[in-house]
């Protein structure tokens, strides 16, 4: 065990800028929130981790800070109780939901997640070695990344158009790949649908196949077509998608369109917690799950996830949020340390335009990153893009993930029911 202890815990929420990105929920407000996490040691050394950051969640971050000094970064186990005990006196032990879709019954993995990433950081950082080799060693030297596709207005009502544009067609998201493909070198591609019929975007797909012969595409409505519907699609769409993620809510349902199909159906809704896999597996009701060490309850858990997707012969890709550097090198290092990693993963990293790690080492090239070599997660936090992204916070006046409300303020008629088609 080390000799060092935690010192303090510093918990910043931070905004930035997010398109008016559609889906089954409504729309991305003007501004996403993450949480950065700093573990500091009486050694000196920092740890770094990334989180959601609604108003709750903080809350529940700021209670285990509150009570990790004196903690051995190494004795994760340990965390985890802390974690454990400090969810039960705060707020009884109660669940988490983000962004209206991800609903958990219990929010230990999701507050423990951010602290144990942090812990590892220090680890690596501590004996010099990246956090891919305390998962076991990296079996890639790149990570390769789907890019995410989605139906998007040119810019939020009131604001200035952004750079992407609009694309509320099979032209618009064409040329939105494009943009992809040519800027990040993407060697596959992923539609975020259940924003219109399920026939304008099976014409979308089809229009991404033409225009990307060779490239793995997949579709992914979050739960916004009935069984009946999704099996329809999944007809239509054999051959040209590599999986459909989510067409039709839990697990029943998924199965309902698994025995009607061989397009692999993949997740990140239905089988979101270990509790949730039995019966998927039971029920044989999807095919791939996309892992989140976010949701999962870390980088060591998620790895527990990858031994059992391999075991019961799943395949295993990577979900992903809004999210900034510190999350997006976690990613990398679970990813590479995966052997089993079937399909790239997701990022909505081209998305954003700004950073609080410093630039570098995180590049995209050729759709993939390079994992860092550097101790622990092999990234640095720019402090001064740190004070502006958290000014951002305390001025833009969003406090939670409000896909629904925010499309309600535009259009007043919206309903996000799932399963509408």
């Amino acid at each position: 065990m080390s000799a060092s202890r935690v010192s303090r815990v510093v918990v910043t929420p931070v905004a930035f800028g997010d398109p008016p990105l559609l889906n089954v929920v409504g729309v991305h407000q003007p501004w996403a929130l993450r949480a950065i996490v700093e573990v500091h040691t009486d050694s000196g050394l920092l740890g770094l981790g990334e989180t959601y950051a609604d108003e709750t969640h903080l809350a529940r971050l700021e209670a285990v800070a509150a009570v990790l000094p004196g903690h051995d970064p190494y004795d994760l186990h340990g965390l985890r109780r802390l974690v454990e005990g400090v969810l039960g006196r705060e707020t009884g032990g109660a669940g988490a939901s983000f962004g209206g879709m991800l609903d958990v019954s219990s929010a230990l993995a999701t507050v423990y997640s951010p602290f144990e990433v942090a812990c590892l950081d220090l680890q690596g950082r501590e004996v010099g070695r990246p956090v891919s080799d305390l998962l076991g060693g990296a079996v890639r030297e790149r990570v390769p990344f789907s890019g995410y596709l989605f139906y998007k207005w040119a810019g939020h009502p009131g604001l200035p158009d952004d750079a992407w544009g609009e694309a509320l067609d099979p032209d618009g998201i064409v040329a939105q790949a494009t943009r992809m493909v040519d800027g990040w070198g993407f060697g596959s591609l992923k539609l975020k649908g259940g924003v219109f019929t399920p026939d304008e975007e099976c014409a979308a797909v089809e229009a991404l196949r033409a225009a990307f012969p060779d490239l793995p595409l997949r579709l992914d409505p979050n739960g916004a077509w009935t069984p009946e519907t999704s099996v329809r699609v999944a007809e239509r769409l054999a051959g040209v998608v590599e999986y459909l993620e989510d067409p039709t809510p839990g697990i029943d349902g998924m199965a309902y369109v698994a025995a009607r199909t061989d397009v692999p159906l993949a997740t990140n809704m239905c089988v979101i917690a270990f509790e949730h896999l039995p019966p998927a597996v039971a029920a044989d009701a999807v095919q791939i799950v996309l892992s989140d060490h976010h949701l999962w309850g870390g980088l060591r858990a998620s790895s527990l996830l990858a031994g059992m997707t391999d075991t019961f012969g799943m395949g295993l890709s990577m979900h992903s949020n809004s999210h900034l550097g510190v999350s997006l090198a976690a990613m990398v290092h679970l990813a590479a340390a995966t052997p089993n990693l079937t399909y790239a993963c997701d990022t909505h990293y081209p998305w954003k335009t700004q950073d609080l790690v410093t630039p570098g080492v995180l590049d995209f090239e050729g759709g993939s990153v390079a994992v860092p070599t550097g101790p622990g997660l092999g990234v640095e936090l720019d402090r001064d893009m740190l004070g502006v992204l958290h000014e951002q916070y305390l001025t833009c006046g969003v406090r939670r993930r409000e896909d629904t409300v925010y499309m309600r303020s535009i259009d007043p008629s919206f309903s996000p029911n799932t399963a509408r088609w």
